[in-house]
C-alpha cells in the first residue's frame, strides 16, 4: 500500500527535488553507515582534521582505500539509479543532490545532479589544488606499494576496507605531482564543511520544487538534514523511501521503509 502511496505522491507533484544517500547504493555493492536505528554500523569514518594533522592516520586511510578502491571503482548503477535517471527522463526531476560520491547516478544517464560531498574517483591536491583521477593516483599507490598489491579485505563504505589488523608504517603515500603537496580524496571528510556554493544553487532548486523525494538516506548528517528542514520550513511535502528510522521522521508527508530499488520499481 505504502509503495502505492509512493506512486501518487511521483505522479501528483511535477517538480521534485530529490535527496539520495548511501541505500541507493547498496544493491550496487557498496556498503552503507548506519543501522535500521540510524546508528553507526561501524567504527565512524576518519575525519578531516585527523586525516591532515596525523601522518599515520593518512597511510591508514590510503592502505585502505588503494584496496577497497578495486571493488568500488567497478561498481555499476542499479535499479534505483535507473529509476530516478527515468523519472529525470520524464521531467518530472527538478534536481538530484546525492550524497554519495560514487558517481553511480551520472553513470545511469541522470543529468543534473550535484555531488554534496564530492566525488571519489577524483583526488585533489590541498596546496596547489591540482586534480587526477583516481585511475592514476591508484596506478601510483600501486607501484610504490607493491607489497600490499595482493591483499584483498572486506568492502566498507565509500571505498573504504577491513584492514585493521595491518601494520600501515611502511605504507607509501604519493604526494602531488605537481608540487609535492598532501592529497586527498576530492570528497568531503566528516568534520569538514560542504561547498557554499553547492549548498545555494541547491536550496535555490529546492525553493522551486513542489515536493521533496529523499531516497535512501536517514538523513542522520546535517548537510543532508537540512534540505528537509528547509522544505518543511517551506511547506514543500516530503516523501522518504529508506529502511529504518530517519532525522526528519517527523517532518515527513509519507515514508515507505523498502528497499530502495523495489519501491521505484514503478518508475522502470
Amino acid at each position: 500500500m505504502a509503495n502505492n502511496d509512493l506512486r501518487s505522491f511521483i505522479e501528483d507533484h511535477q517538480r521534485l527535488f530529490v535527496l539520495t544517500g548511501a541505500g541507493c547504493s547498496t544493491n550496487s555493492g557498496i556498503p552503507d553507515y548506519r543501522d535500521t536505528d540510524g546508528s553507526w554500523k561501524r567504527t565512524p569514518p576518519v575525519r578531516f582534521q585527523a586525516f591532515i594533522a596525523d601522518d599515520a592516520t593518512r597511510r591508514r586511510y590510503w592502505a585502505r582505500s588503494m584496496i577497497g578502491w578495486r571493488r568500488f571503482g567497478q561498481a555499476k548503477p542499479n535499479d534505483t539509479h535507473h529509476a530516478l535517471a527515468r523519472l529525470e527522463a520524464s521531467g518530472r526531476s527538478r534536481m538530484l543532490l546525492t550524497q554519495n560520491v560514487d558517481r553511480l547516478h551520472q553513470a545511469a544517464g541522470h543529468r543534473d545532479v550535484v555531488d554534496l560531498h564530492g566525488r571519489l574517483d577524483l583526488v585533489r591536491c590541498l596546496s596547489c589544488d591540482a586534480s587526477i583521477r583516481r585511475a592514476d593516483f591508484q596506478a601510483e599507490l600501486t607501484r610504490l606499494n607493491a607489497a600490499w598489491a595482493d591483499l584483498d579485505a572486506a568492502a566498507l563504505p565509500d571505498g573504504d576496507a577491513e584492514l585493521d589488523d595491518q601494520d600501515f608504517s611502511s605504507f607509501v603515500v604519493p604526494d602531488c605531482p605537481r608540487c609535492g603537496g598532501m592529497m586527498k580524496p576530492d570528497v568531503v571528510f566528516f568534520g569538514e564543511a560542504v561547498p557554499k556554493d553547492k549548498v545555494t544553487t541547491a536550496m535555490e532548486q529546492l525553493g522551486q520544487a513542489d515536493a521533496l523525494l529523499v531516497v535512501g538516506s536517514s538523513l542522520m548528517v546535517y548537510s543532508g538534514y537540512r534540505f528537509a528542514r528547509e522544505a518543511a520550513r517551506l511547506g514543500i511535502p516530503i516523501a522518504a523511501v529508506n529502511l529504518g528510522r530517519t532525522r526528519a521522521d517527523d517532518l515527513l508527508t509519507l515514508k515507505v521503509e523498502d528497499r530502495c530499488e523495489k519501491a521505484l520499481a514503478f518508475l522502470l
